[in-house]
């Protein structure tokens, strides 16, 4: 078919009118790695120039649009050259848009009919390979639509495959993913770690510090006191695949920490895309941190590791609880120390709210949390406790903290300083080796040079010095820390001194004032931290001023019992004790055994028991015999009252008095009641004594002489 003949089959679409306007010829390649590499492409798509022209437009009226090389279809907020072919069409513009193809103008439908309702509008024609269409046409709209649509499903097959294959690798481990600073990637893919010594010392450092200190920030300020710089292998940009040394910063410290391929596990997933954090024209971002039980692939063993899996579990952990600080000890002011029997005054905040807790000298004293009621505007005080209960344990644990035995620990830190010197001797020395080496790389490239060449030789004598001057300053550095070395042990005047402090404090501590008691707590505490999970129970962490923390566990009085901790098992346990036939005592000491405890003590009290047992109508072993007449075929002495027709005080005098023998006396084995057996060898007798009692009670006495 020759050029005549195509002009002959378009001449109904294309009219003078479109041949007055422009055509756009848009070019457009999806990455940059087509647009080095596929030139094929390329050509076929610029030879549409020609196919213009020979469509009847001149070259002054062919414009090329070719911004959007390098840059996905899948969506126009990017392509800047679509966007741009839009807006003339929209202007009028536009005759006619060429395109290699439909997939070339757009992948999705969103786009693609937005383009054919302007061009049905504005009255502008599409050409691909295949022929020219006009979109005011049914069959042409049809055949448009047909294949914007084929192409957005071409786009997502294509994606399909590739995350199918890509996912496949993610299993098996084999996904060549980025690798972090300290590893290398041979050319056959495996991976080692980096063999450059200093680089893997600095990265065990910053570990090992971590673990000591217990946060980044401390990691930081160390690693900057120290003069010690982290290690940062480029890759991307002009120094790609070089090595820098960067000042230690906390996102350097924070991924090297938080970054599990340095445990060895490949994890694939760590950060995954949402659509509704998506900001258009940023494909960047959208993507959210997700926890370690959502990661697409966590595969252990994969890389050699520098630290065990379990001490990457551990870091993460101590991360995350630093960052539950309490809004970064905003309240860190502990105020002055006052003489008010509340030690803790100004220490204490609130472990619900953060706030500080103050003090409320009434009766007894209290720390009082009320930060929720003036800044939330919430009834009720959050937080309230005893000052006796917090004080106690505190002030205990104070005492512990200055035992002699604490000395132990002071010489292991020392110990532990000793190896962290060891460890800056061997980073200062590879610094200096490194600096070293620099200099006489310079050098050498500077006496390599022609001396006539002035323009390269004054650049590299430039670097030279700057070597030179680098190496000056390591030196300097390094023989400042050779002339800072530590102490070897504790001297013996010192020690002296914590062992009579430690031993005699706590019987100093009642002649102290509130006040020094009160500074002697802050030399070792910075704050503490009171919760109450549940109301009979306070959670104590004390904070000390090292950083370092411990937690504990006291009971408080409260006032119900029915908000005792475990209530309703307590009151089931006394319950089938009573049922068993122990007394309030007996039941008492059990329930203490297993844990329970009254409101306002620390252990179960028999009057706490009875008050349960009484609420709920439940009677003892003990109660059940005095108050019953007869018991195992025997009299009770209730019963045996009731017989002789006296009161109960009776029968215990005929006891006491031996008037009832002993042999017929019984003792019940739980309760020791007594019992009597029903014999008329013991009734007889003492119906007699008490109608001979009776008889001498009712005789009037002699009148005297005098009356007569």
């Amino acid at each position: 078919m020759n050029l005549l003949q195509i002009n002959n089959g378009l001449s109904s679409k294309i009219t003078s009118r479109h041949l007055e306007q422009l055509a756009f010829i848009y070019i457009r390649q999806s990455t940059p790695k087509q647009v080095l590499h596929n030139k094929e492409s390329q050509a076929n798509q610029y030879q549409l120039q020609l196919r213009a022209r020979a469509l009847g437009w001149p070259v002054e009226r062919i414009r090329v649009i070719d911004s959007d090389l390098g840059k996905s279809g899948s969506e126009a907020t990017q392509r800047s050259g679509f966007q741009e072919l839009v807006v003339e069409i929209s202007l009028g513009h536009a005759g006619i848009v060429f395109g290699y193809e439909v997939s070339r103008l757009a992948r999705n439908n969103q786009d693609w009919y937005r383009l054919l309702d302007l061009a049905a509008v504005f009255g502008t024609l599409i050409a691909d390979n295949d022929g020219v269409y006009d979109p005011r046409l049914y069959n042409d709209r049809l055949l448009l639509g047909l294949k914007g649509t084929m192409s957005e499903a071409e786009l997502h097959l294509l994606r399909q495959r590739l995350e199918a294959g890509r996912m496949q690798q993610v299993k098996r481990g084999a996904y060549h993913q980025k690798l972090p600073t300290g590893y290398v990637r041979l050319p056959d893919g495996t991976v080692h770690q980096d063999p450059d010594d200093q680089v893997r010392h600095v990265i065990e450092l910053v570990f090992a510090k971590f673990q000591e200190l217990g946060s980044i920030n401390k990691v930081v300020r160390y690693l900057r006191r120290k003069e010690i710089t982290l290690p940062r292998r480029q890759a991307y940009g002009p120094f790609v695949n070089q090595l820098i040394w960067k000042v230690a910063c906390e996102s350097a410290v924070t991924d090297l920490l938080k970054n599990p391929t340095y445990a060895g596990v490949f994890a694939y997933g760590r950060r995954q895309g949402d659509p509704t954090l998506r900001i258009p024209g940023r494909s960047a971002t959208g993507l959210r941190r997700k926890p370690m039980t959502e990661w697409l692939q966590c595969l252990q063993n994969a890389y050699p590791a520098y630290i065990p899996w379990e001490q990457y579990l551990a870091n993460q952990e101590q991360i995350q609880q630093n960052g539950l600080r309490f809004l970064e000890k905003r309240q860190k002011a502990q105020g002055i120390a006052r003489n008010g029997p509340g030690l803790l005054q100004g220490m204490v905040l609130c472990g619900h709210c953060g706030h500080h807790l103050r003090t409320v000298y009434k009766h007894t004293p209290r720390y009082v949390c009320q930060g929720m009621a003036r800044t939330a505007n919430v009834p009720g005080d959050c937080n309230s406790v005893r000052s006796p209960v917090v004080d106690t344990l505190v002030v205990q644990a104070f005492f512990d903290a200055i035992r002699p035995a604490r000395l132990d620990a002071l010489e292991a830190i020392l110990t532990a300083q000793q190896a962290e010197r060891q460890r800056l001797e061997q980073h200062w020395q590879e610094q200096f080796k490194r600096a070293h080496y620099e200099a006489q790389l310079m050098q050498r490239q500077y006496d390599a040079v022609d001396p006539d060449n002035r323009l390269v030789a004054a650049e590299l004598e430039h670097r030279w010095e700057a070597s030179l001057q680098q190496l000056r300053q390591t030196e300097e550095a390094y023989h400042h820390f050779q002339q800072t070395p530590l102490p070897e042990k504790i001297p013996a005047a010192l020690r002296a001194m914590f062992q009579n402090i430690s031993s005699r404090l706590p019987e100093m501590w009642l002649q102290l004032s509130n006040a020094q008691r009160k500074d002697l707590l802050r030399s070792l505490i910075q704050h503490i931290i009171i919760k109450r999970p549940v109301p009979d129970q306070v959670q104590i962490r004390i904070v000390w001023v090292s950083g370092c923390y411990t937690d504990h566990t006291s009971l408080t009085p409260i006032h119900s019992e029915r908000n005792v901790s475990r209530y309703p098992e307590c009151v089931a346990r006394v319950e089938a004790l009573c049922a068993l036939g122990y007394n309030d005592r007996q039941m008492a000491e059990q329930l203490a055994q297993e844990g329970f405890h009254s409101a306002r003590s620390n252990t179960m009290t028999p009057r706490t028991v009875q008050k349960i047992r009484l609420a709920r109508g439940w009677s003892v072993r003990f109660d059940l015999l005095r108050n019953a007449q007869e018991w195992d075929n025997c009299w009770t002495v209730n019963g045996l009252a009731k017989q002789l027709g006296v009161n109960e005080s009776t029968i215990y005098h005929f006891l006491h008095a031996q008037v009832i023998p002993p042999e017929l006396v019984l003792h019940e084995p739980r309760t020791g009641i007594y019992l009597f057996a029903k014999d008329l060898a013991l009734l007889e007798p003492l119906k007699k004594r008490v109608a001979a009692n009776k008889k001498k009670v009712s005789t009037p006495p002699p009148a005297s002489l005098s009356t007569v």
